[in-house]
Parts: C-alpha cells; structure tokens; sequence
C-alpha cells in the first residue's frame, strides 16, 4: 500500500529511534528536561524569536497564538480555507472566544489591501480586530508559498494598526527549501508563528510556538490548562532535534515528486490539477467533471492500493513524504493513472 494521504503518516526512522532513546529528559512542567529545552532554544534561534514552547500539534499552537494575542469578543482575519478556520473543530470560539473574520485569497494567499479591508475601524459597536493569521504554505490551496514580501506588506498594514500578525508556519521548512528563503526571513515580519515536526520533517509528535518571551510565559500557562503538559517529553523533542538535523534538505525531494505526480495525475481525464500550485508537496486534484464523488474516487484508489484523501465532495489530495520514495511515487501515478483513465 501506497499511502499519500498526508505527510502526517511518517513513522520515524531508525537514527531517529535511537536518538529519542538515548534522549536526556527530565520533568518538563518544571522546565527541567534537557532536551526540551534545547530544541526550544534552537528552535527560537532558528527563527529570530526570544522564545519558543514545545506542544503536542500544530492545532495547539496555532490556539495558544489566538489566545494570547486576543481578548473574548475579538475579531481575528484568516483566509477563507485556511487551517485554523476549516480544521480546528471551532476552537477559536470555544477556546478565546473571538469571532474569525474569512477572506478570499488566490490560491490561499491574502494581499495586505484584502488584509487592509478586513481590518474593522474602531467603532464602539463593532469588533476589535486583533490578529491576522496567515498559512505557509497553504494546505487547502495545495501547498502554495507566501511570497515574503506579500508578509512584509501585511505586517505594513498590521503593524500601525496595532494589530498582531500570526504564521501558521505547520508547512514552513517546506516553504523554506523550495523558495530558498530562511526560515528567519519568513518569521522577522510576525509576531508569533507555529512549526510542526511531524509532518514533512518526520517527527512522530510535536509543534512548536515561536514568540516573545512574554506571549510563550502565557501561552505555557495555557498549555498547562488544555492538559499539554507533558513530563518527560525530552523523548519527542529528540525526535524533533534529529529532525530538524537530517530531514529539511531532504524536503526538496518530496517537492520533485509531488510535481512528478501532478503531471500524471493532469493525463488522466476529467482530473485538472493547477501544475503552477504544486509548488511544495502537496497535489490537489479538482474531480468535478468526472460525474463521481471524492469518496468514491479515494475508496477506488484505496482498493488498488493507493490511499489518497478527499478533499471535498470534488477535490482529492496526494501528499508526498519521506516514507513514500520516488519510485513509490511513480507507481502510484502509474496506479491512477490506469485505474481511473478506463472507461464503462
């Protein structure tokens, strides 16, 4: 079985194993495991930030970012398919307490005059926008890259608003190694941003939230109640430490072949698939004309072998990853491609 549901199956590989079992650990609710605290302090170095916190998902980090930077019956501006709006089970309602204001973008990218319309003015009866939370890459619009200086003309707009800028950064060593920009370069123009380990990085746990000392202090605090503290977890943030070590480069890899895949998904008919939105790893395939639903498509692909997602009723999803090599890949494509070209 081919599995390119998503870069989340990953399982880690045996360097990585070893690692996490010679992992030095300590009780980290005290602050006092080792190697918890050296993959945050990496992490905050890494990305230009005074301070980072290790969570169990990216879904965590993203809401410690809403709840520190917003206040109950806030306002906060996300792209209309953005994570944090379609696939965080309403947390930001339940958990802060603040309304999310959605905007269109192309293709999962917001332009700083959308950010600046969606901005509310400061009438009594309105609102308060506090935060505009970007995606990077955008995983509903098939992975696309923010373009940094489309951040750097948001954060002109936020920034003399006194509005906060958050990056959903769950795909951001992704968006780094296909657009050959630093990590730091994206993070400089946001006031937080979350990382994950777990998904193209081949971590079996964990995010990061990346901050100020004075937002990670509260968002610990936060972490404390919604139950992520987690002890000895020195053992998962070497699983993270070794990641971050051995699988960025790596990444350009699975780019190379999630556009393989993408050319061979556009041969079979009916399937259109956007080529210029395959930009890092991830395949979005639009099957409105075939007549037949996502879920029929998935459960057909999955009989033959090959596990992809539905998306939506009319979208399905490949994800490539370290675990699926290129000629994983390429069998796979070849699978669809059969599977899905007969006719009658």
């Amino acid at each position: 079985m081919i599995d390119l549901r998503s870069d989340t199956v990953t399982k880690p590989s045996d360097g990585m194993r070893e690692a996490m079992a010679r992992a030095e650990v300590g009780d980290d609710v005290y602050g006092e495991d080792p190697t918890v605290n050296l993959l945050q302090e990496r992490v905050a170095d890494l990305l230009g930030k005074e301070a980072a916190l290790f969570v169990p998902s990216g879904v965590m980090a993203n809401q410690l970012a809403l709840k520190c930077h917003t206040q109950p019956g806030d306002e906060v501006v996300v792209e209309s398919s953005s994570h944090i709006f379609l696939y965080e089970t309403g947390a930001p309602a339940w958990l802060s307490n603040v309304q999310l204001a959605t905007v269109d973008g192309a293709d999962g990218i917001l332009s700083a005059p959308d950010v600046a319309k969606a901005i509310r003015s400061s009438a009594y009866y309105l609102p308060k926008t506090s935060l505009v939370c970007l995606e990077n890459t955008h995983n509903k619009a098939g992975g696309t890259i923010y373009p940094l200086e489309v951040i750097r003309d948001i954060q002109g707009v936020t920034r003399p608003r006194g509005v906060q800028l958050h990056l959903d950064g769950a795909r951001l060593w992704n968006a780094s190694v296909a657009a050959n920009v630093h990590v730091r370069e994206y993070a400089q123009y946001v006031d937080s941003l979350s990382v994950c380990f777990s998904k193209g990085l081949g971590a079996p746990v964990g995010s990061a939230l990346v901050s100020s000392r004075n937002i990670i202090e509260q968002a610990r605090k936060y972490r404390k109640m919604l139950g992520g503290g987690m002890r000895q977890s020195g053992i998962l943030a070497a699983g993270a430490l070794y990641a971050l070590d051995h699988n960025i480069e790596r990444l350009a890899t699975d780019h190379r072949n999630a556009f393989a895949l993408a050319q061979t998904m556009t041969s079979i008919p009916d399937w259109h698939v956007k080529l210029e939105t395959v930009q890092t790893n991830i395949v979005i395939a639009d099957i409105s004309a075939t007549g037949t639903s996502a879920s029929a498509i998935v459960k057909k692909a999955h009989e033959a072998g090959v596990l992809i997602s539905d998306m939506s009723e009319t979208a399905v999803r490949a994800v490539t990853h370290l675990d699926a090599t290129a000629s994983d890949v390429e069998r796979a494509g070849k699978i669809l491609q059969e599977i899905f070209s007969r006719r009658g």
